[in-house]
């Protein structure tokens, strides 16, 4: 098993399969599990400055596809499960991103609520592709944002963070 991990870690290694890397990485990151992308694509641009744009739309591709698998756990969820229907939380939550709509989905990037937001959007049910949409708007703007300002702006940061 450890020989197994460790050829699966020597395939996504930084440079040879970076965008892969950064793909797969950006993916598992936009679902509820707790993983940054935000190094792994800091550190591909660092290594290879040419890659910025690549890097920054696999990222936001990986990223968007985890937050549409999101929208569908939440779209599932909403079918099994109604348990806090009822709550005055819920209750306010709901009509404010009611209100919003896939417009809501916008907010994807945030750090800790913007995955379980892509959820909800599910659970409401509401349209698929305008909530993709909007998230990879948001996602890519984060992206570029973030990434950009650590190349440009703060060069000698981001060589501190990598090692380099």
């Amino acid at each position: 098993m450890q020989a197994w991990i460790q050829h699966l870690l020597d395939l996504l290694a930084l440079p040879e399969y970076g965008l892969s890397t950064v793909f797969v990485v950006s993916f598992i990151s936009a679902t509820l599990l707790p993983l940054g992308s935000e190094p792994v694509v800091f550190g591909l641009v660092k290594l290879n400055p040419a890659m910025f744009w690549p890097a920054v739309l696999v990222a936001t591709a990986g990223n968007t596809l985890g937050g549409a698998l999101d929208w569908w756990m939440g779209y599932g969820a909403h079918k099994v499960v109604d348990k806090y229907q009822h709550s005055s939380h819920h209750g306010r939550a709901v009509r404010w991103l009611e209100k919003l709509g896939p417009k809501a989905c916008l907010l994807a990037w945030l750090p800790v609520v913007g995955d379980p937001l892509c959820a909800v959007a599910g659970w409401l049910k509401f349209p698929f592709w305008p909530c993709v949409a909007y998230m990879a708007v948001g996602k890519f703007l984060r992206y570029f944002l973030m990434t950009g300002s650590l190349i440009w702006a703060f060069p000698g940061i981001l060589g501190r963070v990598v090692g380099a």
